[in-house]
């Protein structure tokens, strides 16, 4: 029976993570949401404890695990859209301290295992990326783009720990873009457009995945033996002409000089949190070869990328 400790437990992944825990009820004892937000009431879950939790606190998480006993770790806190007002540094220690902060409380209290939320985008935003990535592939990130660069150096910061500590089983999920009944971020936001911006030149391609999939990876990834690293992404691909295709709209395609420069007086003006550096990631896509999951871990996501596409669609009404 598992004790669990989720971070990030009432964010829009970490719910329904933890609702997923709960269900499993014959091998799941305990369940611990730890989170700087009190969860909605509509979304709190009987049996599940609530603790108000800082990653950035080495302290408080260290305790919560000693207390409740914790044998089993779910790390999904992190910063993945920025605030307006949230800095680099802030970023940094949210995203990298807090990691390790986590992580050396799962070494003194002897966790048994942790299932960390990586990204597509620790591989990084490059022009020389391969068609499709593996895990064999090197984790580069992109120094321009906070997240990307934060989810690089955790998983340096997870490699050194699964040398000097290797009774602490790691499962590293390399997540693509989540998509769901109730997403909207950033890159929803572009699909929401009159015309999806496209960098021309480029196929921008994405690579999606419902999120409960990446909610089912993630008990298999608890309940399961199997450690090591994976690609969370549903087969194929689209590009951006596929996804305008699909919405019935067209598409802007913008010299990648010129939307450098837009991006560029936007930033100064305060009127987007991007800079011209980060063009990179629209132009160069993570697209994420999902054999492994299927073939070594044993999880096949019911949605393609296409069909995790057109069920958001669907669901926003587009």
């Amino acid at each position: 029976m598992k004790k669990v400790y989720v971070t990030g437990g009432n964010g829009f992944l970490g719910h329904s993570v933890v609702k997923g825990l709960v269900s499993a009820w014959d091998e799941v004892d305990l369940v611990v949401s730890a989170d700087l937000r009190d969860p909605a009431p509509e979304h709190r879950i009987d049996g599940v404890i609530y603790a108000h939790a800082d990653v950035t606190d080495p302290e408080v998480i260290s305790d919560q695990i000693l207390d409740n006993e914790i044998d089993t770790v779910v790390h999904l806190a992190s910063i993945v859209n920025p605030g307006k007002s949230t800095t680099v540094e802030q970023e940094y220690e949210v995203d990298v301290t807090g990691s390790r902060n986590v992580l050396e409380a799962c070494v003194r209290h002897g966790v048994k295992r942790i299932v960390v939320s990586s990204s597509g985008a620790a591989y990084g935003y490059h022009a020389d990326s391969p068609a499709w990535l593996s895990e064999t592939d090197p984790v580069r990130g992109t120094e321009t783009f906070p997240y990307s660069l934060h989810k690089r150096l955790v998983e340096e910061m997870l490699v050194e720990y699964r040398q000097s500590d290797p009774y602490l089983e790691q499962v590293v999920l390399r997540i693509g873009t989540i998509l769901g009944e109730s997403v909207d971020n950033q890159i929803t936001d572009l699909f929401r457009a009159k015309r999806l911006i496209k960098i021309r030149g480029s196929d921008s391609p994405f690579v999606f995945i419902w999120d409960q999939d990446v909610v089912g990876v993630m008990l298999q990834a608890v309940l399961g033996e199997k450690t090591g690293i994976y690609n969370v992404a549903g087969d194929g691909s689209m590009t951006v002409n596929e996804i305008a295709k699909e919405l019935g709209k067209g598409t802007m395609p913008i010299p990648v000089s010129a939307l450098k420069a837009g991006l560029k007086v936007a930033n100064k003006l305060g009127k987007s949190p991007h800079g011209p550096d980060q063009t990179d990631f629209l132009q160069y896509r993570p697209v994420l070869d999902n054999r492994r999951l299927k073939e070594e871990f044993g999880y096949t996501p019911q949605f393609t990328t296409h069909e995790a596409f057109k069920a958001w669609q669907q669901s926003q009404g587009l």
